[in-house]
C-alpha cells in the first residue's frame, strides 16, 4: 500500500512540478535582473495577443473531439463556478469590514488561471489530449468569468461604466474566444490545415506556456506572502480547496471517472487569474488584496493540486 501510496504521489508531482520549476526560473530571473518589468509587459503583450489565441486555434481545428468531449466536464465545471460565485457573495462580508473588498474576493475565489496555469498543467499530465479536452471549458469561461467578475465589482465598487453591453463586446472580441471559435468552426467543416501553417502553429504553441509562466513567476511579489488576511485566506480556501471539491463531487455524482475526472480537477484547482489583478487596479479598487489572493493561491496550488491528484489516484478516479 504504502509503495501504491508512494507511485500515485510521484505522478501527481511529476505533473505539477515542472510547471512550478519554470515559474520559479521566472522569479529568480526577474530577481538577478535578467528580465525587467518591461520585457514582463512585452512578453504577456505577445502571449495573450499571439501565442494563446494560435495556440488554442491549432487545438480546437486539429482536435479530435467526438473521442473526448464529455458534457460532464462542462456541466459539473460551470455549476461548482456558479456554486462559488454565489457561496462568496453570500460570504464575503464575513472576512473584512470594507464593502468594496467584497468584489475582490468574489472574484479571487472563483476566476482560475484556466488558460495558462490550468492548460500547462492539462498539457504536462496528457499532452495535446488533455489541451484538447481542456479547450471547450476555457472557451465557455471566457464568456462566465467575465460576466461574473465585472457584476462583481461593479456591485462592491458601484461603478456603471461597465454596462451589458460594453461586457458583451468585450467577450466577443476578446482573442482567445475569437481564436476558439474560429479553431472550432475550421474542425466541424473538415477542412485540413497546410501542413505549413500547421507546423508553425505547433512551434509558436510549444513557445507560449513556458513563456507564460516565465512572466507570471516574474510578476509574483512572494514578500507578500508575509502578509496573510482573512479575506486573503477565505479567497484561497475558495479556489483551492472548495472549488475542486466541489467540482469533483458534482462530476463523480454525474459518473465521470479517469482522465476527464483528472482534466477537471486541474481546471477547478488552478489557482486564481492574474487578469483579476488587472481588472481591479483599472476599476480602482482593493489592488494589493487582488495581488495578494493570486500569489497566496498561485504558490499554494502546488500543494494542493499535487495532493488532490494524488488522491484522486489512491481513491482509483482516474
Amino acid at each position: 500500500m504504502l509503495t501504491n501510496a508512494l507511485t500515485t504521489f510521484a505522478f501527481a508531482f511529476s505533473i505539477t512540478a515542472p510547471v512550478f520549476v519554470v515559474l520559479f526560473l521566472g522569479t529568480l530571473l526577474k530577481k538577478r535582473g535578467m528580465i525587467d518589468d518591461s520585457f514582463i509587459k512585452s512578453a504577456s503583450g505577445l502571449v495573450y495577443n499571439i501565442g494563446l489565441p494560435v495556440m488554442l486555434f491549432i487545438t480546437s481545428a486539429s482536435a479530435d473531439f467526438s473521442h473526448i468531449a464529455d458534457t460532464a466536464v462542462l456541466i459539473a465545471f460551470t455549476l461548482m463556478t456558479l456554486l462559488v460565485f454565489v457561496g462568496s457573495l453570500m460570504t464575503a462580508h464575513w472576512f473584512t469590514q470594507e464593502p468594496r473588498d467584497h468584489g475582490v474576493i468574489i472574484q479571487g475565489a472563483f476566476r482560475g488561471n484556466l488558460v495558462i496555469l490550468g492548460l500547462a498543467f492539462c498539457a504536462n499530465a496528457y499532452g495535446e489530449r488533455g489541451l484538447a479536452t481542456a479547450t471547450l471549458p476555457v472557451a465557455m469561461t471566457v464568456v462566465l468569468y467575465n460576466a461574473l467578475s465585472i457584476y462583481a465589482l461593479n456591485r462592491s465598487l458601484q461603478q456603471s461604466g461597465n454596462s451589458l453591453k460594453a461586457t458583451m463586446s468585450g467577450i466577443i472580441k476578446n482573442p482567445l474566444m475569437l481564436a476558439i471559435a474560429a479553431g472550432l468552426l475550421l474542425n466541424k467543416t473538415g477542412l485540413k490545415m497546410p501542413e505549413v501553417l500547421l507546423d508553425s502553429g505547433k512551434y509558436l504553441s510549444q513557445m507560449v506556456l513556458p513563456l507564460a509562466l516565465i512572466c507570471i513567476g516574474g510578476a509574483l511579489d512572494v514578500s507578500q506572502l508575509k502578509r496573510p488576511d482573512a479575506a486573503t485566506l477565505s479567497a484561497t480556501l475558495w479556489k483551492l480547496i472548495l472549488s475542486p471539491l466541489l467540482a469533483c463531487g458534482i462530476a463523480i455524482g454525474l459518473g465521470l471517472r479517469g482522465e476527464n475526472l483528472a482534466i477537471l480537477f486541474i481546471l477547478a484547482a488552478s489557482p486564481s487569474a492574474t487578469v483579476s489583478f488587472v481588472m481591479v487596479q483599472a476599476m480602482k479598487g482593493n489592488a494589493l488584496l487582488a495581488a495578494n489572493i493570486v500569489v497566496q493561491t498561485t504558490l499554494w496550488s502546488l500543494l494542493t493540486v499535487t495532493l488532490g491528484l494524488w488522491l484522486l489516484e489512491l481513491l482509483h478516479f482516474v
